[in-house]
């Protein structure tokens, strides 16, 4: 039986954002930790993130200073050649788990864990930080797949308390009932995700962003108002175009694409002409300076037309469009409807759980919305949960039906 412990060792390969925060957390609770990224400078600046992010802590009186720099010191940076230089790899020989957050590619992934196999022990597992990445993809250039797990965490890692815990196809039980445990020891909330594209969030937030695109670009209304409605109708904490600019349109088009090839281009997960002229154009969002919005000191930001009657329209049709999604994560067993509520309000801050959010409008009310919308553009895009209809036709409620509790 695996155990990870307290006194096991922790590598984490990619020390930007992702990683060094992932290395903070772990070295919170106790592991010693090697933190090895390519570049040198990248360290330094992962280095000195953490080491702020403890001065805050301390400053804020939720830890003592001898706390902060115990935590500290257990992170050593070690800076190497690629991943493909074998000999920088030799770093991680005593690590009972090794975190990869390298870049988003499939091939540098694999390339990465293939050849982490001959420095780690043969009890030493291998998690991938991908968001939407198949894991047994990952897996497959492994000897030993068994080993390979997604551990995937949100940004900002230190912050946000949802972890995915994510088993491949060729995953042993033993390895995920270790990492699960392990990361519930961190003071994470886990939820287990099947391997299928963009897991639980990435997959189910989809329509957040993607309906509210179309409702934009259907004249339906702007940017403003529709962020306005979402705030002022579903209690969610940022629209879904200032949502997008602080992820980065980069990063929110990349995972769009990867849902949508992954899924043989199901017409729910299509990007749109919108997201994809903002990012040629280099309109990343916050970091950029411009996105959606332009953020240029002194730029007046777009108010929004707070109709009422078109606020409310917007925010049934997006979150139609999200319960359904997350009715399909139930009826093919992407994860349990536990997980899918917990990974929505703890992963992405949702004000409330998608399937508790359609329990307490009405199955048949949400049903009868996203009907309206396929009669309306007759599109497979607005095509309603096959579960939603059965369920609407008892008469029942997630919460009621003893097969979804768990």
């Amino acid at each position: 039986m695996r155990t990870l412990g307290r006194e096991s060792k922790v590598g984490v390969v990619g020390a930007g954002a992702m990683g060094s925060g992932i290395a903070q957390v772990a070295a919170t609770y106790g592991h010693a930790v090697t933190l090895y990224d390519t570049s040198s400078d990248v360290l330094k600046r992962a280095l000195a993130g953490v080491e702020k992010n403890l001065a805050r802590s301390v400053d804020k009186g939720r830890r003592k200073a001898d706390d902060a720099q115990a935590i500290l010191s257990r992170i050593i940076t070690v800076a190497g050649g690629p991943a493909s230089d074998r000999g920088t790899l030799d770093v991680f020989r005593g690590s009972g788990l090794v975190i990869e957050a390298v870049v988003e590619d499939l091939a540098v992934k694999r390339d990465l864990f293939s050849r982490l196999e001959t420095f780690i022990r043969d009890d030493a597992i291998l998690g991938t930080n991908t968001s939407s990445l198949s894991v047994a993809a990952i897996a497959s250039g492994c000897r030993h797949p068994e080993r390979v797990i997604g551990i995937h965490f949100f940004n900002p890692p230190t912050v946000l308390p949802l972890v995915e815990i994510v088993p491949g196809l060729a995953t042993g039980e033993d390895v995920t009932t270790a990492a699960r445990a392990l990361i519930d020891a961190w003071g994470k909330t886990t939820v287990r995700a099947t391997d299928t594209p963009g897991f639980i969030v990435n997959r189910i937030a989809r329509p957040y962003y993607g309906e509210a695109l179309r409702i934009y670009e259907e004249g339906v209304a702007d940017m403003a108002t529709i962020d306005w409605a979402m705030r002022e109708f579903g209690g969610f904490k940022m629209g879904p175009f200032e949502l997008m600019d602080f992820i980065g349109n980069d990063i929110n088009f990349a995972a769009t694409r990867s849902v949508c090839e992954g899924t043989y281009f199901d017409p729910r997960y299509k990007p749109f002409v919108t997201q994809q002229r903002l990012f040629e154009a280099g309109f990343l969002g916050r970091k950029s300076g411009r996105g959606y919005y332009d953020y240029t000191p002194g730029v007046k930001q777009p108010e929004p037309s707070k109709n009422s009657a078109l606020g409310e329209k917007i925010f049934d049709r997006i979150l139609a469009m999200l319960i359904n999604e997350a009715a399909d994560a139930v009826l093919f067993r992407n994860a349990t409807p536990r997980d899918i509520d917990l990974a929505m309000t703890k992963g992405v801050n949702y004000p409330k759980g998608l399937l508790a959010w359609a329990d307490e409008i009405g199955i048949a009310t949400v049903l009868e919305r996203l009907e309206a919308l396929h009669r309306d553009y007759g599109e497979d895009r607005y095509r309603p949960s096959a579960l939603l209809r059965r369920m609407a036709a008892e008469g029942a409620a997630f919460v009621k039906r003893t097969a979804l509790k768990t």
